[in-house]
């Protein structure tokens, strides 16, 4: 296809193609199914299901998948063929109401946090109709929620649901109060922008450490690295600019509104931001966005990873999460509008999210707790692990304004002046940006700085989701049995910006009077995800989730063990890599370069009498000296990851890992690295951080 308008949602069963395919009655009931969330009826899923097969067999399709996101963090999919055998020995091709809406994969390997037993394998997809059908490799993939057989959802996508239905109410509720009786729904949107490496993917494979865990775990700094700051936005290479150019086709192919492309601060780093869409359906493409990139990456013999730090000493990569809130008349609750002191609704939107960002930071702080993130919040490229919210300098004297009672100035907005004169005028945003920022008003949405770049945008935005619903619901409790709602709603305003403004922040997140400062304000520094995932499990967090039917206190106590193990066990993987790369890698080859050191020197002393072999005698006794603590560390690991199987408590092994198992790995990796430095390239087992980052041409 060479018009980008024709390739666009191809492969998409969309609005068009149902609009094509389908009877006007059923047409008519889906989209109040999508639209307005109205239940759909198995006749009307049995049309729609002949329909989909009918156009997928057309576009070379033989099987379907239910297509889900366990907690594993990836997605899932058990294909199904369309065929059903005859009498006569031929086949059929048919697709059911009843397979559209329902599938049954084993759900034994899938982790359950204690749910169910691992002998009970039943567990159900269930379709989502609001996310369109796709074809990915040949496949019908159908958007599902994946639960166990007794209804626990064992997926990241169901609570994102239940989140967007208990906002849609409580925000449904104070609309109202303003007097919008045509707003029958309200979506939370969402635009993920991803950051990624892509480095040689021969190299690659040459690294076990990020075959094993995604990151590297061994490597010296290079002479160069992002300091000149030459490579964001510069030009992109050629054989990059081929494998975004793909990468566009495929997703565009796929409805994906990938919008955005350039290189990132660090070498070998890039990023691409889509057009924001509703939130489940924006968590599906984002996911789908992942796979597809490392697909691609292959097939340019490159290599895409994802993980938030493959390198010490350059920028790690994370996912900015652009959150907005918006009716089905149109109108973006978050916009300020031209003078946002008198738009009081934008107000009251804007005070529920400060006050849910301030009542629940730990928790929406454990929504992006993973062992790759606790790498790089806090350093200088990403946010830092205390919460806040960035408002801007207009937005924040307005609030103080109305928080002291006096008038603001709603003058005509400062004309932003460029300095030359051929470039015209424009109006200054509401805010300038803040990349340091966890949490920052960006204009008409709140950008949450904080996720990783693996991280499934389904975790934050349902917490996100249910703390504001929540604040919503108070307000509106407050507001409906008020007797006068003017000064009502005037007197909430004011109280909520003088309770809450402690999270009000727009000044450098990387400063440490920030951290000094945050103290003061008594705002929690969770530094790693086993400080901030026992938060989940308290009575505050249980009662927000299950109040507003998100997660039962059973999911939300299951998706804790969940999360608590998997750290341990990518801390264990990346702790066993370690010690395989360095007795069966590095400490061979430094032995080897020694003895080639001690080799040549003793040959030159017998070849020429008297000879100074100072260079290699020298070296010799550093890298010798270097590689026996070097060893003494690596027992010492050792020792502290077999102690680390006698724990049997999840979060008790979590807190060992962090306290005992990482400090050890940190320790072995200073020696390896320093080794690095001393060693012959050509003895040296792994390619260096110069050849990684730089090798892309």
């Amino acid at each position: 296809m060479s018009s980008v308008t024709e390739m666009f949602g191809s492969n998409v069963f969309n609005d068009c193609v149902m609009r094509e395919r389908l009877p006007k009655g059923t047409y008519t009931a889906i989209q109040k199914t999508i639209k307005d969330g109205k239940l759909l009826d198995i006749e009307v899923a049995t049309v729609v299901a002949n329909a989909m097969k009918d156009w997928a067999i057309e576009k070379g399709a033989s099987h379907y998948t239910h297509w889900f996101q366990p907690m594993t963090g990836v997605t899932a999919e058990k294909h199904e063929s369309f065929i059903s055998p005859t009498s006569n020995g031929k086949v059929i091709m048919e697709f059911s109401g009843k397979e559209l809406v329902r599938g049954e994969p084993d759900a034994s390997s899938f982790p359950s946090g204690g749910l169910r037993a691992t002998f009970e394998a039943r567990g159900y997809t269930a379709w989502d109709p609001t996310s369109y059908a796709f074809i990915k490799d040949k496949t019908l993939c159908i958007p599902t929620a994946f639960c166990s057989y007794g209804g626990e959802a064992l997926d990241k996508k169901t609570p994102l649901l239940r989140s967007m239905q208990a906002i849609n109410e409580q925000a449904l509720r104070v609309l109202k109060l303003f007097g919008n009786e045509d707003v029958t729904s309200i979506k939370t949107t969402v635009g993920a922008e991803q950051e990624y490496f892509l480095i040689d993917r021969e190299l690659y494979r040459k690294r076990r450490d990020l075959i094993y865990t995604g990151r590297t775990l061994f490597g010296a700094r290079p002479p160069k690295g992002q300091e000149l700051e030459d490579h964001y936005f510069g030009s992109i290479m050629p054989c990059v600019k081929e494998f975004m150019e793909d990468l566009d086709k495929e997703l565009w192919k796929l409805g994906i509104l990938a919008k955005t492309e350039h290189n990132e601060v660090a070498p070998a780093q890039y990023e691409l931001a889509p057009i924001f869409s509703t939130s489940n359906i924006a968590a599906d493409h984002n996911q789908l966005t992942m796979e597809i990139m490392q697909k691609v990456a292959k097939r340019h013999g490159l290599i895409c990873l994802l993980h938030e730090k493959p390198f010490a000493g350059v920028n790690g990569s994370g996912k900015h999460n652009n959150w907005s809130i918006s009716t089905n008349t149109g109108v973006n609750l978050f916009e300020p509008g031209e003078t946002p002191y008198e738009n009081a609704q934008f107000l009251l939107f804007l005070c529920a999210v400060i006050k849910a960002v301030d009542d629940y930071q730990e928790i929406l702080r454990l929504s992006v707790a993973t062992a790759g993130n606790d790498h790089r919040l806090g350093a200088n490229e990403a946010p830092p692990a205390v919460i806040s919210v960035f408002l801007g300098d207009e937005l924040t004297e307005i609030l103080n304004a109305i928080e002291c009672g006096k008038d603001y100035d709603c003058r005509q907005k400062e004309q932003m002046k460029i300095g030359v004169d051929v470039l015209p005028y424009f109006p200054k945003d509401t805010t300038d940006r803040n990349r340091t920022s966890p949490f920052a008003f960006t204009g008409n949405k709140f950008e949450f700085r904080m996720p990783g770049s693996s991280l499934s945008i389904s975790g934050p935005n349902f917490v996100l989701n249910t703390a504001v619903a929540e604040v919503l619901k108070q307000f509106a409790d407050e507001l409906e049995n008020a007797s006068d709602f003017t000064a009502s709603l005037n007197k909430l305003i004011k109280r909520t910006i003088s309770e809450h403004k402690r999270i009000i922040f727009n000044g450098n997140g990387y400063d440490d009077a920030w951290i000094e400062e945050s103290r003061k304000r008594n705002l929690p520094n969770l530094k790693t995800a086993p400080d901030c995932l026992p938060y989940f499990t308290e009575e505050k967090s249980i009662k927000l989730f299950t109040s507003h039917k998100v997660l039962s206190e059973a999911e939300i106590k299951s998706r804790y063990d969940i999360v608590m193990e998997n750290y341990c066990k990518i801390i264990n993987i990346e702790a066993l890599t370690m010690l395989d790369m360095a007795k069966k890698d590095i400490m061979p080859a430094v032995s080897a370069y020694s003895k080639e050191l001690s080799e040549t020197a003793s040959a030159k002393k017998g070849f020429i009498p008297n000879i100074d072999c100072t260079y290699e005698l020298e070296t010799l006794k550093s890298i010798s000296r270097t590689a026996a603590i070097m060893y003494i560390k690596t027992e010492a690991l050792e020792k502290a990851v077999l102690e680390a199987k006698e724990i049997s408590d999840v979060t008790e092994l979590a807190l060992y890992y962090k306290d005992k198992v990482i400090p050890a790995m940190s320790e072995l990796r200073i020696s390896a690295d320093e080794l690095e430095t001393m060693t012959a390239k050509s003895y040296w087992p792994f390619p260096s951080y110069g050849d990684l980052l730089f090798a892309v041409k």
